[in-house]
């Protein structure tokens, strides 16, 4: 008989279970070659779903494609048993056993065991190995040694398929004393442990095996959900077959040097752009490594990094470019720059991804799975948040794009704004991908952090290979372009006096940009100056409006000032990080200093002025307890402006800046979990040794000269985990924009008209195409707002249980964006 994996509504065809197994297998090991563990990945691939030969699954599987009549003792009601049939366990418990004895210091038990959690996982995420519940133990342990009658392995080792034994037998077939595939993986995890078993267990170590696991998981991960996918339908096949070739980057190359060619020297500022950029061309050709790119703003990082990493990524055949941008504010502009420079209408594939949804609901529907993007591009710019999800969240949904890191070229756009708790894990995780799969990493800022000189470097730190700029400090002396005048005074400034201070500036220069820390003080300040301030000059910008909102702002913001128009604006610090606006004068609400520095590039960027100023002031009254980075970054700053620095933009200064602020703050850089969680320890501690953990046996097996055992909690760690510790929701609002970028771009309604589904039919590529352009559309809100929208009814869900909602018209407001209060009496009617 034919067994079952997959059934195809469409068409009623069958996808059997050896052709699941060889193609997964044969797509694993794709994945996992590019770290050299080729039949690593395929013999993860060729056992993931071995369970599905067991009677139990196939009495399930047939029962739900109506190839079982109700009547017959062998039915079973498949919607009620939907994920309840174990079909993962058996293929774990077959390869740890065929492993788990080789090897006199634990080899094939460690071996083993890393591989069988991955076939174990592949539906739920990577388990944990110890539990964070202690008195749970050892879950691992428990999950392999289920019984004959839950996990079927002897049942399906005599119902497999002979051309699926005899591919695992020669896979598993000693070879000198071991199969090969053994060798193979003991390869690349004998270099992580260090030279000695002394070193075997320190927490760096057993990081770095933890996330070996989890690359591998993620290339299983991937494998399984495109060729359940393509089987599904089968014109995706194609597609990545036609994509499947490695970019030649000398188009690109071409392109962008072309484009280069065409920039005029005007001015002394666009000279010393050019040298920077020369200085990237000419460093592409070294080894791989982690650099930093340290240049002032307005510097033109964003072409000079882009022309170092296509032609290293050429040099050393990367397959990638990643760009990781702090917020989704500014990706479009950072994407369209690229685009601009490179894409041809006549290319056939993109050579851009824009990856940078927060509207992908935290549990996906089977749709969100169908259409779930793997960074399977030339070129994705996505957001540090994002990036960060696929190396430490839980689930499956980001870990599949793991595996796409490697050898790449990764491009970390304001690298200073790295979530402080995620520190040690972002270093440790970044080694990993530069050292171990033949990544290379580029920091680019004004403002470099020191992530390779932490206070606690044995829980990680980067290990940087150079700076690409020749001579930091006289380029910061060239670029230099404003005075920053500290206005701080012992009360505050209050609402009267800022606003009088921006009006001031702006009647004296033309423009005056006022970049705040709440977005309350925003709105007031704007609210402040209606009366005072043509109203065609004025403007609001908060995260509070959708990208595409901010979008149509910007551009008109820009076309004034480049007209000499004048322009009065009040913003979050949204506007800091990659906006490139030219003010002739700046008012910053005391912050960090990084901060500072930030907004003093939106002044005088373009050198129009002989000199400008940024006026720091601290207002009368700010609610930043909250915002822990702010708050903290505000002390400090203090500090460094009392310690006489003539120039508080002086490499100098923000290198003793970072030095008092990653002081301050090292004990939050290992992720510490909350009190009110289960383990109240860190999560640099659940993913690597978990020695606080009653169970470990870690510390007594490295005393016995044996390697250690996994013994992470990485569903816990996954639990826990959040890039942004303070959980939002996306909404869609249906924002009017009279620009319409191109004919395949849908507006606002038609986005949320397709995601609520109201067809008959499943459309997989319109809601692939709703999901990925909801987006620009889209309002990150917090866990109050959202309460308070879902109590005023001003939200509904697109589909019951997707996680996905839109706001009605009546709650949106051209000037302040989306509102907790009608602000209009527009009408939207639920769909």
């Amino acid at each position: 008989m034919d067994f079952i994996a997959h059934h195809r509504e469409t068409d009623l065809q069958v996808q059997t279970v050896a052709q699941h197994l060889s193609e997964t297998g044969e797509l694993c090991s794709g994945f996992a070659k590019k770290i050299n563990l080729e039949q690593t990945g395929l013999i993860l691939g060729l056992l993931h779903d071995f369970g599905k030969y067991s009677q139990a699954f196939q009495n399930y599987i047939q029962s739900a494609q109506g190839l079982i009549d109700p009547d017959n003792v062998c039915f079973v009601d498949a919607k009620a048993n939907k994920g309840k049939i174990d079909h993962a366990t058996a293929g774990a418990q077959y390869l740890y056993d065929a492993l788990k004895n080789y090897g006199g210091k634990g080899e094939g038990e460690l071996c083993g065991q890393l591989l069988a959690l991955c076939i174990a996982s592949h539906h739920s995420g990577l388990i944990d190995v110890l539990s964070a519940d202690f008195n749970k133990g050892n879950i691992f342990n428990t999950r392999i040694q289920k019984t004959e009658d839950k996990a079927h392995l002897q049942e399906c080792r005599n119902n497999a398929d002979p051309e699926i034994i005899n591919h695992l037998n020669q896979l598993l077939k000693p070879a000198k004393g071991a199969p090969q595939l053994l060798k193979e993986l003991l390869q690349k995890i004998f270099p992580l442990l260090g030279s000695s078993h002394e070193t075997a267990n320190t927490t760096i170590n057993s990081f770095n095996v933890g996330f070996l696991t989890r690359f591998l998981f993620s290339c299983l991960i991937d494998a399984d959900r495109l060729n359940s996918a393509e089987f599904s339908e089968p014109h995706r096949l194609q597609e990545r077959l036609s994509r499947s070739v490695k970019p030649d980057w000398n188009i690109a190359i071409t392109r962008l040097e072309n484009k280069l060619a065409t920039f005029s020297i005007k001015n002394q500022i666009d000279n010393i752009r050019r040298n920077i950029s020369l200085d990237c061309l000419n460093k592409a050709q070294e080894k791989q490594g982690i650099y930093s790119l340290t240049v002032p703003t307005g510097g033109g990082k964003t072409y000079a990094s882009l022309r170092y990493a296509l032609h290293h990524a050429k040099q050393h055949q990367c397959e990638h470019i990643f760009y990781i941008i702090p917020f989704t504010s500014i990706i479009e502009q950072n994407a369209q720059v690229i685009r601009d420079a490179i894409e041809h209408p006549d290319d056939i594939h993109p050579w851009v991804l824009e990856h940078h949804s927060s509207i992908e609901p935290e549990h996906q529907t089977w749709q969100s799975k169908i259409c779930a993007e793997n960074w399977d591009t030339p070129i994705v710019i996505t957001t540090m948040v994002q990036f960060l999800e696929a190396l430490f969240s839980g689930g499956t949904k980001s870990v599949r794009r793991l595996h796409q890191l490697a050898n790449s070229v990764l491009i970390f756009d304001e690298i200073q704004t790295l979530p402080i708790n995620c520190t040690h894990l972002f270093c440790n995780a970044l080694n990993f991908l530069v050292e171990q799969a033949n990544s290379t990493a580029l920091l680019c800022t004004a403002t470099q952090p020191l992530l390779n000189q932490l206070d606690n470097s044995e829980k990680g730190q980067l290990t940087l290979t150079a700076e690409l700029v020749s001579d930091v400090g006289a380029l910061f002396d060239d670029l230099k372009r404003v005075h920053i005048k500290n206005c701080c005074k012992p009360l505050g400034w209050s609402l009267n006096e800022i606003t009088d201070l921006a009006i001031k500036q702006f009647e004296l220069t033309g423009s005056c940009l006022t970049i705040v820390n709440t977005k309350q003080w925003a709105q007031d300040l704007y609210l402040s100056c209606q009366n005072r301030v043509d109203t065609d000059a004025l403007f609001h910008l908060s995260t509070n409006q959708c990208p595409a909102h901010r979008k149509v702002i910007l551009a008109t913001i820009r076309q004034r000032l480049e007209n000499n128009q004048p322009v009065m604006c009040f913003s979050t610090q949204l506007i800091e990080a990659g906006v490139d606006v030219d003010f002739a004068s700046v008012i910053r609400f005391l912050a960090g200093l990084d901060s500072i520095a930030q907004a003093a590039g939106r002044c005088n960027r373009n050198g129009k002025h002989e000199t400008a100023t940024v006026f720091v002031v601290n207002p009368d009254h700010e609610n930043t307890k909250m915002l822990a980075d702010i708050d903290k970054g505000k002390a400090i700053t203090k500090r460094i402006m009392s310690e006489g620095f003539e120039d508080l933009l002086d490499p100098a200064a923000m290198a003793r800046y970072f030095y008092y602020y990653f002081f301050q703050r090292s004990e939050d850089m290992d992720y510490p979990c909350k009190d009110s969680q289960k383990n109240t320890t860190s999560l640099l501690a659940l993913l690597s040794n978990n020695k606080s953990h009653p169970c470990s046996l870690n510390d007594d097996r490295s005393k016995q000269r044996k390697l250690p055992r996994l013994e992470q909690s990485f569903m816990e760690a996954g639990n826990i985990f959040k890039a942004i510790d303070a959980p939002t929701q996306a909404i869609i609002v249906d924002y009017q924009s009279s620009n319409k970028l191109s004919n395949d771009q849908l507006t606002a309604e038609e986005i949320i008209i397709a995601l609520c589904g109201k067809d008959k039919v499943f459309d997989a590529e319109l809601y692939f195409q709703a999901l990925k352009q909801a987006q620009k559309y889209s309002v990150n809100v917090f866990p109050n707002v959202f309460e308070k929208l879902l109590k005023n009814q001003a939200i509904y869900e697109t589909q019951s249980g997707s996680g996905i909602y839109y706001l009605r018209k009546e709650y949106y407001d051209n000037a302040f964006g989306l509102s907790t209060e009608i602000v209009s009496d527009s009408v939207f009617c639920s769909c």
